[in-house]
């Protein structure tokens, strides 16, 4: 039986016809990017802000938070919790295929995350069996990525990937960062790369490019109508 997650959702008007599903980061929640999503004005959207459920995350000596995964380190050679992503990769599919029995069709969908989410958001998008609008993966990485090549579906093979991070980031470092990029462009991915002088986090440069993103990406016009 999938899990079901506690979410937030925000409707940017009556005529919903994207869905943008985006994940929060290690220890954080739903309401992390609230604000941010009011911010980018993005028109017809129905935004998905689920929180992760509490579990132990042994980087952190056990204590619990809410988490994807459970994580191990963050240096590239780190183990990885292949069990809790897969496990999570289950649920946030259900996700999207809920919009789509609302009504959402999968190629305006966009799975968006933040760190721990947006290794999540990647990790699910290449192999979601169905072709989605494109991927937010914001300070964060590939996990699991030697089995990206046997398990990579081909639906989601040119979907357009967003990819941003901070070179100042000691969480996730640019390099660690760079590897999954290099990774995803050898495997055919069409990525967007930003870098932005900033630690672990967002910036205001980086919510215009991202608001641009959305708007090209869904095929929405600043001219549309918030009714």
């Amino acid at each position: 039986m999938t899990q079901t997650l506690e979410k937030i959702e925000i409707e940017t008007s009556s005529h919903v016809r994207s869905s943008v599903i985006w994940l929060h980061g290690l220890g954080a929640d739903g309401h992390d990017f609230e604000a941010v999503v009011r911010q980018l004005e993005i028109p017809n959207t129905r935004f998905i802000l689920p929180h992760a459920p509490y579990r132990a995350i042994t980087l952190n000596n056990g204590y619990e938070m809410r988490a994807w995964y459970d994580l191990f380190g963050l240096e590239l050679g780190s183990p990885q919790d292949e069990t809790g992503i897969r496990a999570t990769e289950t649920v946030i599919a259900e996700l999207i295929n809920q919009e789509i029995v609302r009504g959402i069709k999968a190629d305006q969908i966009i799975l968006a995350g933040f760190s721990q989410g947006g290794a999540i958001a990647l990790h699910t998008a290449l192999r979601y069996p169905e072709k989605l609008a494109g991927v937010l993966a914001l300070s964060t990485y590939l996990p699991l990525q030697p089995t990206l090549e046997k398990e990579m579906h081909a639906a989601n093979a040119d979907t357009p990937i967003f990819m941003a991070h901070g070179t100042f980031d000691s969480v996730i470092t640019l390099d660690r960062c760079k590897v999954s990029k290099h990774a995803l462009e050898a495997h055919g991915y069409t990525l967007e790369w930003h870098e932005y002088p900033m630690a672990h986090s967002v910036c205001i440069e980086e919510l215009a490019d991202i608001r641009h993103f959305l708007l090209k990406t869904l095929a929405l016009k600043n001219t549309d109508m918030i009714d």
